[in-house]
């Protein structure tokens, strides 16, 4: 497995939308700089999968997950449906994302609830985790995960900032907690608890980037290499050094998302 290869420090960003930043190759080397050496790129609609896959066969150690965003569910046709049952068995995608419920965007509800189980039972019909996001639906989220059989494929809740309890119920569907820059946040609250006391194999980094920037740089523009921050934090709430750090969550990436041997570059 991959996760047994990592003898340097040497995160996995599970989450970064390297399609919409300026200049990626020029970050992600910024990025390597400070001991990241694989990421995930999520779709977010339709008419962004093209791009996203040029982009991740652009970088070896850059991998996908098409999908549709809750925001851009009711421009998601059939054919588009059939379009990512075809994308999904590409070598370099490995998970379907990002998909969910947002109560803060303006789709219908009830598009939003269609899509989201449809993306569901393809994942389980591709063998796919889940990269999931979710804003103000938890409960409805996690219900549909239950009825679909979710638990199957697994996968991670993206920018997680719930509470320890909502976590143990991620957890036991077979899903990861995403811990993004929030966790620098000065004003986090439940999350710091989340990360200190849910079981280490259910962790992995992300960025979010372009969004979320973690503290010093907060409000400002989200960058790959700021997943070191996000690291670090991590390893503070821990009481882990930043080796054990880079290991336990590459472990836990590379398992969730089965990710090739071949992800550690040379």
């Amino acid at each position: 497995m991959c996760y047994d290869l990592w003898t340097v420090i040497s995160y996995i960003d599970t989450h970064i939308h390297l399609d919409c930043l300026d200049a990626p190759q020029a970050l992600l080397d910024e990025a390597r700089d400070a001991g990241v050496g694989a990421w995930v790129v999520p779709g977010t609609s339709c008419e962004r999968w093209a791009q996203l896959m040029a982009t991740t066969g652009m970088h070896a150690e850059v991998y996908a997950a098409p999908g549709v965003h809750p925001q851009a569910a009711d421009r998601c046709t059939a054919a588009d449906l059939e379009g990512l049952r075809r994308l999904l068995q590409h070598p370099r995608v490995v998970a379907l994302g990002e998909v969910g419920l947002d109560r803060q965007v303006g789709c219908p509800w009830p598009v939003q609830e269609e899509l989201f189980v449809q993306m569901v039972r393809l994942a389980r019909e591709a063998d796919k985790p889940l990269l999931i996001h979710n804003r103000r639906s938890t409960q409805r989220v996690l219900e549909i995960l239950r009825q679909e059989g979710a638990d199957q494929v697994g996968g991670i809740f993206h920018a997680f900032s719930g509470s320890l309890e909502t976590a143990r119920e991620i957890i036991a569907l077979n899903f990861a907690i995403g811990v993004g820059g929030v966790v620098t946040f000065a004003t986090a609250r439940r999350l710091p608890e989340v990360v200190r006391k849910v079981p280490p194999t259910a962790l992995v980094l992300e960025t979010d980037a372009p969004d979320l920037a973690p503290e010093p740089y907060r409000g400002q523009p989200n960058r790959p290499a700021y997943l070191a921050l996000v690291a670090e934090r991590v390893a503070a709430l821990r009481g882990w050094s930043k080796q054990e750090t880079a290991r336990i969550t590459t472990a836990n990436a590379c398992r969730i998302l089965k990710l090739p041997a071949d992800t550690v570059p040379d």
